[in-house]
């Protein structure tokens, strides 16, 4: 009897522990035409559908998930009439989301602390930045006068102002929340930075320390630490500036020796990022060679930085591109503090700085860069 008794209780907790998995969605959407609801599921690179339903007549949905992580909320999204309703869900969630007209700034969500914690920052946010868009509207009129331009450009000043303080005041308020995590990330148009440059990563150190006491397996934990790291990085890079006006970078070539960029000054340097992992690289390195043969000896030296994670294919691709310059690479990928201190975000990208150490163009090619570069010579 007790081990029949042991048995029943084994099962019971097995089922408990598959139900603790699950995550049901529900909901009604009225007010449009569209008729199909999607979830996306998103991960720290990428979003990904998972799933779809057709409202019934009513406008009704429902969506069952089967596993879903229990110990720490995931980021999904519904994706209605062309809006994206963030969710943060966990198993053993069920979760409601009603909403009439503009599904985004209508929404309601019930069941899910975090997700509702969610919606209350994202409420705030995105009328915000629907304010801020009527105002820019209003400023690109032609027929505005100077003192109307100088109130709207005022008014636009203030209201983004206020949109970026409730936006740090909701982070520090739920510092220990993953909907904190999804508050540091989100940008008003033309920002990079969360509000401040350099002292952003205090607010990314505050969460990352309460997530690790709320949430230690968290898997967005990892990302905060790299993101921390980076920064950290940058602003370590930044402080050794020297009386140049561009970023020291200090990286082993391909056969171990640090090559720094300051040992340059002096001369026209065209500061190079690619990645040999780039199927076109042969393509623009070609045009380089190029543009190194006529110039070298007049006093231009390229300081190519590779963005890769791979010794073997950066190594090789050198030696079969036959590359005559000063290459480079840490191994570190996007996570080079290289990268976050000349802000990259694509590849190939370029500066050229002249001899003084000024940085004298951005991202120049073709006959653009071999004007700057005769100018500079």
């Amino acid at each position: 009897m007790n081990k029949f008794f042991y048995a029943a209780v084994v099962l019971l907790l097995a089922l408990s522990s598959c139900q603790s998995s699950k995550v049901k969605i529900a909901g009604r959407f009225v007010g449009t035409e569209a008729k199909t609801v999607y979830l996306e599921q998103s991960t720290v690179l990428e979003q990904n559908l998972i799933d779809s339903v057709t409202l019934n007549d009513e406008g009704s949905f429902s969506f069952l998930l089967e596993s879903v992580d229990a110990k720490s909320p995931t980021l999904y999204h519904l994706v209605y009439d062309g809006n994206r309703i963030p969710l943060l869900l966990q198993g053993g969630d069920k979760v409601s989301v009603n909403s009439a007209g503009n599904a985004l700034r209508n929404y309601t969500v019930e069941g899910s602390e975090e997700s509702e914690l969610l919606h209350a920052f994202n409420h705030e946010y995105v009328e915000g930045a629907v304010e801020l868009n009527k105002i820019m509207s209003q400023l690109t009129a032609n027929d505005l006068s100077d003192d109307q331009r100088h109130s709207l450009a005022v008014e636009y000043t203030q209201k983004k102002n206020a949109i970026k303080r409730a936006q740090l005041r909701f982070i520090v308020e739920n510092k220990d929340r993953i909907a904190a995590v999804y508050a540091l990330y989100q940008r008003l148009p033309g920002d990079t930075n969360l509000f401040n440059g350099d002292s952003d990563v205090i607010y990314y150190r505050t969460v990352a320390e309460a997530l690790a006491e709320s949430y230690p397996e968290s898997h967005y934990l990892p990302l905060l630490r790299s993101q921390i790291a980076r920064m950290d990085a940058q602003i370590s890079l930044l402080s050794q500036v020297s009386e140049s006006s561009f970023p020291e970078i200090s990286m082993p070539d391909m056969y171990g020796k640090v090559q720094n960029l300051s040992d340059l000054e002096g001369k026209v340097i065209l500061l190079h990022f690619w990645s040999a992992a780039i199927g076109n690289s042969n393509a623009f390195n070609a045009d380089l060679k190029n543009i190194y043969e006529k110039y070298h000896d007049q006093g231009l030296e390229i300081y190519q930085v590779a963005v890769d994670t791979s010794k073997a294919l950066w190594v090789n691709t050198i030696q079969q591109q036959q590359l005559p310059w000063i290459s480079v690479c840490d191994f570190q990928g996007s996570n080079s503090p290289a990268v976050g201190a000349y802000n990259i975000t694509a590849l190939p990208s370029n500066f050229l700085i002249d001899r003084t150490g000024n940085i004298a163009g951005k991202d120049l090619g073709g006959e653009d860069l071999e004007k700057a570069i005769k100018k500079h010579i």
